[in-house]
């Protein structure tokens, strides 16, 4: 497990990074850190096997908004989690619909941050306790589709291991497949759901009922 940090509070990454570390006890987790979002975008762009991102609302050399919009520019297959100090609504409607997979404020305990990524990673979205149901705030983050989209047999492969929880790395190794052709596939299956994130295509796919049979193979 990959996770980038991305805050510009030496004690706030260093925090993350000891919290991090309990993620999966079977698992070694490496945490890399930033505390700028031109850094984290470089090391976004020589790791290509992160798992996840963890992204401050308030930066310094960028609004992480801004920030979160790049990231699925030339990331989307991988989540990025708003991390913010206040429970605002309005910027969390802002971030979901920019297609943040989640929105955690920073008084959240541990144990509800380590729980909240892994229903990230999963393939849910994710907001804080305080704030209201996500449904509105990921309204018309997605176009609506009235068939059932139609995958290639290696896209519905990588497709149910992504809503099994799977992260990029773990579908290589299930599938044999290389990083970037793992990436690619994923890319195809955000274009063909017409979604922007994967959280976003889990919860199409799910609706779909890609989670129980694949409509595509049943034809």
């Amino acid at each position: 497990m990959k996770i980038l940090v991305v805050d510009d509070h030496a004690l706030v990454r260093e925090g993350l990074c000891q919290v991090l570390q309990g993620f999966d006890p079977k698992e070694v987790t490496e945490v890399l850190q930033a505390a700028t979002c031109a850094r984290a975008l470089e090391l976004a762009h020589f790791n290509r096997n992160l798992d996840l991102v963890l992204l401050d609302y308030l930066l310094p050399d960028m609004d992480g908004l801004a920030a979160l919009e790049i990231f699925g520019q030339r990331h989307p297959e991988l989540p990025v989690v708003i991390l913010s100090g206040s429970a605002n609504p309005s910027v969390m409607q802002h971030a979901m619909e920019l297609g943040a997979a989640g929105f955690i404020t920073k008084s959240s305990l541990s144990d509800s941050l380590l729980n909240a990524l892994r229903k990230i990673l999963a393939g849910e979205i994710y907001q804080s306790s305080n704030f209201s149901p996500l449904s509105e705030a990921i309204k018309g983050t997605q176009r609506s589709l009235t068939t059932p989209p139609v995958l290639s047999p290696r896209q519905q492969d990588v497709l149910l291991l992504l809503l099994n929880g799977l992260t990029n790395r773990q579908i290589c190794e299930q599938l044999s497949l290389g990083a970037e052709t793992v990436k690619f596939h994923v890319s195809n299956i955000l274009r063909i759901f017409g979604v922007s994130t994967r959280t976003q295509a889990a919860l199409e796919a799910k609706r779909w009922g890609y989670d129980q049979a694949s409509p595509a193979r049943s034809r």
